[in-house]
Formats: C-alpha cells, structure tokens, sequence
C-alpha cells in the first residue's frame, strides 16, 4: 500500500479502470491520479472488472508534487530521450529499488498523459527516469500495458525481496528536496550567480547534478546550512574602510 502508481493528466477513463485492474493483479492498491481530464466514471469502472475498490480509492489531486511530497522516492516512466539526461533505470530495477526503499517511505511510479508523457517539468521531480527497453521499430506502449509491466516488475521483487539488499540510508522526502531546490535557487539568486528574470538551464541542471548524486537527509541538511551561512554573508553589512586609508581633509 505504499508503493503508488500515479497517472498525470489521463484523458481516457478507461485506461485509469484498467490501471486499477493491473495494479491489483500484482498486489498494488494506491492508486493517485493528478489531475485527470475525466474523473472515473462508468467505463473506468467496467474496465477496472474485478478492481473496483482500488478504483474507488483512488486520491485525485492537482499537481504531480502533492502525490509525491511525502515519497522518498519517486520514479517517472519516460519513452523519449530529454534534452538534459537523468538518472536512469531498467525495468527490472525499477522494481527492486521501489521494494527495497518501501519499507522507510512511501514510494511512487509515475506515468505520463497517453499522447505526450510526462513533461520535462514533472520529470524534474524524480529521482530516477524509467523507460521500458520495447521495440524500436513499434515501441508504442498504452498506458495500461505499460502500468501492467512495471507491476510485474514490483510483484516479482517483492516476491524476491528477501534476496535484495536492504536500503539503510536515509533520504530525504521530495518535500524537502523541494525545500532545498527553492532555497538553492534564492542563494544563488542572491549571489548574482544567476538572474531571477534569465534563470537559463543553471537550475535544470543542478538538479540533474543534486537527483544523479542523491544525498542523505544529514547531507541536505549540511547543504541547506551551507545555503544558510552563504546568504548570511551576503546580507552581511560591508565593514567601515580603516581610518588610516581614508584620504586627509
């Protein structure tokens, strides 16, 4: 119940019905749905068949970072190469690494809208990019057989699970990821190093940096204190010049 498979943006109810009946085939029962174009109706219901109540509990909510503010990881499914690349996993690993940090915090698989994905945006919120090695030449997935695959892939690790290696560390949520980011980006803002009205790819890219590195919740601290000491001293008042440097009258 805390692994969540979260749709962004679905246009078809039937795929979010047949979500649901995916999910339950393979265990899984938290189903999050950020702001879908049609909320589940008749056919979501007819399609989810014997999943209903996964269905019927569904969160609908507005944005893709209220699903995961409380996850310590999250995992945004991908068919197309981006501009800046991430951190990536297989399928296979996808399900390990979301069995075997369950069990320190809620964890999310995210799915995009059927024509266009995920945006860069909300694959900024992930720690790592998933993208299932199809056919090159026919790679088209729908929603529901690509939800159906990743499940499996979870259903298989958690059966395994004893075989896996235990996660000790301790993340940080997305919250204060978040946190962090916003910080950084009003630190380096203060510094000038970049400029609140041409921000470029500066953030993007730390991001990127920050996601790929991963670190601890000691070690964002550490980092949000670094933040906290730098822009104290650039609010710091410029010392008095010296006496003696002054020019005579």
């Amino acid at each position: 119940e805390n692994i969540r498979i979260i749709l962004v943006s679905t246009s078809h109810t039937g795929n979010i019905g047949s979500t649901a009946r995916a999910m339950k085939t393979m265990g899984l029962s938290s189903l999050y749905l950020v702001n879908p174009v049609h909320e589940p109706d008749g056919q979501a219901s007819a399609l989810a068949a014997g999943a209903g109540d996964v269905l019927a509990n569904a969160k609908i909510v507005s944005t893709l970072e209220e699903a995961v503010s409380d996850c310590g990881l999250v995992v945004g499914t991908s068919a197309r190469s981006r501009t800046h690349s991430w951190p990536m996993l297989g399928p296979r690993e996808c399900g390990e690494k979301l069995v075997q940090e369950v069990s320190n915090f809620p964890v999310a698989l995210v799915f995009g809208r059927e024509n266009s994905g995920l945006s860069n945006e909300e694959l900024q919120q992930c720690h790592f990019h998933m993208c299932i090695p199809a056919n090159p030449e026919y790679s088209s997935l729908n929603l529901a057989a690509a939800v159906q695959t990743l499940c499996y892939e979870i259903r298989m690790a958690y059966l395994n699970k004893e075989a896996l290696p235990t996660a000790e560390e301790a993340y940080p949520l997305n919250e204060d990821l978040e946190r962090f980011y916003t910080h950084l980006e009003s630190t380096l803002e203060g510094t000038s190093f970049i400029r609140k009205s041409h921000p470029g790819v500066v953030m993007t890219k730390l991001r990127r940096l920050f996601n790929r590195a991963r670190p601890e919740s000691q070690e964002l601290n550490i980092l949000r204190g670094i933040l906290a000491s730098i822009d104290k001293s650039v609010k710091a008042p410029l010392p008095e010049p010296d006496n003696e440097n002054e020019s005579p009258n």
